[in-house]
């Protein structure tokens, strides 16, 4: 599946390609979507295709196209606290969009089959946290992944805000689906070769809309060959953030309206340098003249020998003042993490310090 918008150079210019194709259409996706570089969860040796709108398997590492992940976050209309289930979590680059857009009271589970990929996950995920800027500015719904095939969750466990399955839905098992949703939820799988949006209006009740057409591999049904029994997979209990953490979330957020407000400060409520407008250069035309004599009409074109020379001249200075008045391009300065510095700042010890920054290395 992909192909459906050109290949970027990186992942910036990846996004700009699904915005345009209108893939993504939200500030919310387009951010989280920015936030987590697609090429950090390829192996080294695939990263030239990273930015390819294209699918990417290699053993049971598998990444859908870019453009359908637009799609799947587009359609679970994603919002700060929800609880969100990842059926298939794979390389949990999904579930890590996901959790940009969750922050830190939200839900975030992924049931993977396989556990090589649950391991390839987890140093995925550990990456981002320690290395990457964007982790501070958001505040986080970190994933949490289990093993186990899909079919066989728990019946007493609970119900979600959110739920994606990443593997294609044969029709006897759409119900099954279905009441992993609370009342409200939303529901977006691969359904008989259609990618389908299910809202749950009601405890009987569902809204149904068909996306777009897709080809996924289907969900591997349960195999109990080995014990005859079914292996019940028991998603992570709903943790309980201890004060010492809903502490360093209210503080990290105070310190980031402070920058916020430092920065409209310095740039004038955001405003800068008050736009040019340049002035437009009138050229000279031809004049054409019309001649009545008696009843009869003749056209004639007064020309002044010297026209074509001035249009050539005015577009040339036009050209040339283009030229001048364009500001030179500048390298962009690296990017500063504004929170990193302000805590390393403050006149704490330092092991509080690191705690604020989750003891990330940079």
């Amino acid at each position: 599946m992909g192909g459906a918008v050109s290949a970027g150079e990186d992942n910036d210019e990846l996004i700009d390609n699904l915005k345009e194709a209108q893939y993504i259409r939200t500030e919310l996706v387009e951010q989280a979507f920015r936030a987590i570089d697609r090429a950090d969860y390829y192996l080294e040796e695939f990263k030239d295709n990273a930015y390819k709108d294209l699918a990417w398997k290699h053993g049971n590492i598998h990444l859908s196209a870019p453009c359908i992940y637009s799609e799947v976050m587009e359609a679970l209309d994603l919002q700060p606290g929800l609880s969100f289930l990842n059926l298939g979590s794979g390389t949990g680059y999904l579930s890590s969009m996901v959790g940009l857009i969750l922050g830190p009271f939200g839900v975030n589970h992924g049931v993977e089959l396989h556990s090589d990929v649950i391991e390839y996950a987890k140093q995925k995920l550990d990456f981002f946290i320690k290395t990457s800027d964007s982790f501070d500015k958001f505040e986080f719904c970190e994933p949490s992944f289990v093993t186990g095939n899909c079919l066989e969750i728990s019946p007493d466990c609970t119900q979600y805000d959110r739920v994606y399955c990443g593997a294609g839905v044969q029709k006897e098992h759409e119900d099954y689906m279905k009441n992993l949703l609370k009342v409200g939820g939303i529901l977006v799988m691969p359904l008989e070769e259609k990618l389908t949006k299910i809202t749950r209006t009601g405890p009987s009740a569902w809204e149904t809309k068909k996306i777009l057409a897709v080809s996924f591999a289907p969900l591997i049904q349960p195999n109990h060959a080995d014990s005859g029994k079914s292996r019940l997979v028991h998603l992570p209990p709903v943790a309980v953030r201890s004060l010492q953490d809903l502490a360093r979330i209210a503080i990290r957020g105070t310190i980031k309206k402070i920058i916020h407000q430092e920065t409209m400060s310095k740039n004038g409520n955001g405003l800068k340098n008050p736009p040019r407008f340049k002035r437009r250069r009138v050229r000279r035309r031809r004049m054409e003249t019309i001649v009545f004599l008696d009843k009869e009409v003749f056209a004639s074109r007064i020309s002044n020998p010297s026209d074509d020379n001035n249009n050539s001249e005015d577009i040339e200075d036009e050209r040339r003042e283009e030229e001048e008045t364009k500001p030179p391009e500048l390298k962009p300065d690296p990017p500063v993490n504004f929170l990193r510095e302000k805590v390393l700042s403050l006149p704490l010890p330092d092991p509080l310090k690191y705690y604020l920054l989750y003891y990330r290395e940079k």
